[in-house]
Order: structure tokens, then C-alpha cells, then sequence
């Protein structure tokens, strides 16, 4: 409509305008919601690999970066940077959705203050891998204990899947996630996976050679 009609109409006429980025948006709104509803419901198995979550850090960061520049993002990260075996994809799917919800956060809060998105990766010890997302927008809702929830949602558009997206990925790859309120204000996610766990789910794709036993597999049990 903007490219067939927009110059045959009077240039201070901005109704047009108005009326065809309202269609725009909403057409996006709704294919966000399909590809949400497809994600949800027919997320595939996770591939398992070694990965550098740094890597999928950086990639995720800079999406959000380059989309949200009054926004300040910064990756924190032990030395060296951890490593784990996961699906890439879907890692790098939660935490997407992660840091989105971050920065709508931070938009909601309406201070005028540049915001800051902070993403932490460290080792925490007994084999344990953390990924930390901390804001500083309007903090957890009353709901808290429902976030991950599928279909709640706080938001006028939302689809209440985002997270729950997360929750399903989190589990898939053994692993733990919690909220908590950030000193200061905002809200801190935390993401905790046993590297052990998730090392030893990598044998189901592993073939077994004359001469050696089979391995018994670990598998995600689906309630």
C-alpha cells in the first residue's frame, strides 16, 4: 500500500502513514506469534555438541545491540570462557528470548536513563555451567511464580510463550532456571546446566564399535 499509493497522496497527509505502519506492525505481531506457537509445539530434539557459549553469547547480544542502541549490553565471562554441550540453536533461542524480555523491561520503565542488559557466563563449580541475564528495567511481577507458565503474559501483545519456550529448552538440556529481584531494581535470570549430565546425553548419537559395551543413554523422560 505504501509503495502503490504513497506518493499520490498529499505529503502532509500522515493518516496514510499512520494507518499502513499499524498494519505493519500488526501483520509482524502475528507472525511473531505463529513462529512462537511453532516453536512451542513442535520444538525438535536437541543435537547435542560442545559449544563456546561465548560465542552464541556474542551473536545474541549483538542482534539486540544493534536493534536497541540506547541500550548499553555487556557480556561478563570466567577465563577461559566455559564451554558446553548443548544444542546451539536452542541455547541461543532461550537466551534470545531471554534478553528481548530484558529489554522490554527496560522500555517499560520509561525513566528516561539508558538501560543496561548484563549477560554472565561462568563455571560454577562441580560441574556446573551458569548464565546469568541481569536488567535493570521494572523488575518481576506479581505473577513471578507463574512467568514460565505457558500463555501468561504481562504484556498487551504478548503470546505468554516466550518464556515458556525457555522453560522447555531448559529442561530438554537438564537443567535448572530461576528469577530473582536485581539490588536496585530490574530482574536477574539464572540458567544452571550439568555439564556432566549433558556430556553423557551426547552418547545416544555416538555408534557403538565391535569390542566395546553399550553405553546406557540418557534421555530426557517426557511427562
Amino acid at each position: 500500500l505504501q509503495r502503490r499509493y504513497g506518493r499520490s497522496l498529499a505529503e502532509d497527509d500522515g493518516t496514510f502513514a499512520r494507518l499502513t505502519e499499524t498494519i505493519v506492525r500488526q501483520v509482524g505481531d502475528l507472525r511473531r506469534m505463529v513462529d512462537e506457537f511453532s516453536s512451542f509445539a513442535r520444538m525438535p530434539k536437541p543435537v547435542f555438541r560442545e559449544e563456546s557459549l561465548l560465542d552464541i553469547a556474542r551473536q545474541v547480544m549483538l542482534l539486540h545491540e544493534v536493534a536497541h542502541g540506547t541500550i548499553r549490553f555487556d557480556i561478563r565471562h570466567d577465563e577461559p570462557p566455559p564451554l558446553l554441550t548443548c544444542d546451539r540453536r536452542q541455547i541461543a533461542q532461550a537466551l534470545t528470548n531471554i534478553v528481548k524480555n530484558a529489554v522490554e523491561a527496560i522500555d517499560g520503565e520509561q525513566t528516561g536513563a539508558a538501560g543496561h542488559v548484563l549477560l554472565t557466563l561462568s563455571a560454577a563449580g562441580e560441574g556446573a555451567v551458569t548464565i546469568t541475564v541481569a536488567d535493570d528495567g521494572v523488575g518481576l511481577p506479581l505473577e513471578r511464580d507463574r512467568l514460565v507458565e505457558p500463555y501468561m503474559t504481562t504484556r498487551a501483545r504478548g503470546t505468554g510463550l516466550g518464556l515458556a519456550i525457555v522453560k522447555k529448552i531448559v529442561d530438554e538440556h537438564f537443567g535448572t532456571i530461576g528469577f530473582a529481584d536485581r539490588p536496585g531494581g530490574g530482574t536477574i535470570v539464572t540458567m544452571r546446566f550439568d555439564e556432566a549430565l549433558l556430556a553423557a546425553a551426547t552418547m545416544e548419537d555416538r555408534p557403538i564399535g565391535e569390542g566395546v559395551e553399550p553405553v546406557p543413554v540418557l534421555t530426557r523422560i517426557r511427562k
